[in-house]
């Protein structure tokens, strides 16, 4: 019944946010719903324990008993990466592969020590002073850009297939690395051994990475052969809620990672089971059933975000350090980007436009938070807490409200097309 309570609150304040949002805001559905339980918040902050301490109580006690980081990462995460996944044309992603595959690997090692070294040596200006297997811990969690809040961000910016494909891809595949960056640090830091030989790591990557796409695609065949037989969009709904659901536990148990097993189940199924013997109000049923459990989801999530900031404890007293961790993960952020695409030069030409709208476009969401609250309690677990908070608000603030206006499709396929012909011609 609590749990009951909890998600009833949780979709009731979720509609009435979006209802705001959508007469008088008028800023995309997520973004908004988060502004408006940011606002709230801070009112409830400032004014609830004396003019509101009944709503200040009950919305403090409602969000203190959720795990945020259980649901988010053992739930809704798991849902909105298998929709996320059977969204995309997989031959898109095909002609993408190099990249995203170097953004989500690579990529995500630069950008941690680089946020490591520069919180390192850039905190103590501000009266912190953080070791430095605390500031690359942040570097861990912060990172990997979000899944959830790049696809929706994505939905409003019109770029081209190929740019999307890229951005989209590398956020639903670079949860795989950032796992194990972030096990490994997190064991340092709170003072156990880890075997930090490359074979250990490697051997790490490949179970928590490789085992979670192989069970996605062993699961994604599987179900995708049963759906084949039975064309009928009631079964084919329950089945696609089976795979999610008991696939999560399969990998749980099996100790691999759960989001991708869900990418590349979604993958599987979006561009196989989808496209062969299912009547065309079969598969309108349910895309149409994952978009709406998508929207849903999403106007939870960004609502769980907003009303964050009544968890954390002493917020004012880190917006220095939260301006300066924006600043140096934006920094990150670019240089992860650059430094790859001058890599790949040889083979992949990325004009400076593309450049910007992936630097742009590596928003941080939930997934950054939820690994942030999943660091036990300590000296430093509020500090990187709430710096995380500042950097994810920005992120899903100004630069998802931003991305459409730094996205230029017309500028991205011009420059795209001549740095193709200089390709050819050399």
């Amino acid at each position: 019944m609590e749990l009951y309570y909890s998600f009833s609150v949780l979709i009731v304040l979720a509609s009435i946010f979006a209802y705001i949002n959508y007469r008088f805001l008028k800023l995309p559905s997520t973004i908004g719903i988060m502004v408006i339980a940011i606002i709230v918040s801070i009112i409830l902050v400032v004014f609830g324990q004396s003019f509101l301490p009944k709503t200040f109580n009950h919305l403090n006690n409602l969000m203190n008993s959720i795990d945020f980081t259980e649901v988010l990462m053992g739930a809704m995460l798991n849902f909105l990466l298998f929709a996320g996944g059977i969204h995309i044309n997989i031959n898109d992603l095909k002609e993408q592969f190099r990249p995203v595959l170097i953004f989500s690997t690579a990529g995500v090692v630069i950008s941690t020590f680089i946020v490591g070294f520069g919180m390192f040596y850039l905190l103590p200006f501000v009266g912190i002073n953080m070791p430095f297997i605390y500031c690359l811990l942040f570097g861990a969690l912060i990172s990997p850009t979000d899944p959830v809040a790049v696809l929706s961000v994505l939905k409003q910016a019109k770029v081209s297939k190929s740019l999307e494909t890229k951005v989209a891809g590398e956020s639903l595949f670079n949860d795989g690395m950032a796992v194990v960056v972030f096990t490994v640090v997190l064991q340092l830091a709170i003072g156990r051994e880890v075997d930090l030989g490359i074979e250990s790591i490697t051997i790490l990557l490949i179970k928590e990475a490789g085992g979670g796409l192989l069970l996605g695609v062993v699961l994604g065949y599987i179900t995708s052969r049963l759906m084949r037989e039975v064309d009928d969009y009631i079964i084919s709904v329950l089945v696609t809620l089976a795979v999610v659901m008991g696939g999560y536990l399969v990998a749980r148990h099996l100790h691999i990672s759960g989001p991708l097993t869900m990418v590349a189940a979604g993958l599987f199924m979006g561009n196989f089971s989808v496209k062969f013997k299912m009547k065309s109000i079969t598969q309108d049923y349910l895309i149409k059933f994952w978009e709406l459990i998508d929207e849903i989801l999403n106007a939870v999530l960004f609502l769980f975000i907003g009303f964050e900031l009544l968890m954390i404890k002493d917020l004012n007293h880190y917006i220095i350090a939260g301006l300066l961790g924006i600043v140096v993960v934006l920094a990150a952020r670019f240089i992860s980007i650059w430094a790859p695409t001058r890599f790949m030069s040889l083979h992949n030409r990325f004009s400076p436009q593309t450049i910007k709208v992936l630097f742009w476009g590596g928003i941080r969401g939930g997934v950054s938070i939820a690994l942030a609250m999943s660091i036990p309690k300590g000296e430093y677990s509020n500090i990187i807490l709430s710096i995380t908070y500042c950097v994810v608000v920005f992120s899903i603030v100004v630069q998802g409200l931003t991305i459409v206006k730094v996205a230029n499709p017309k500028q991205i396929e011009k420059d795209d097309h001549e740095q193709e012909s200089v390709a050819l011609d050399e």
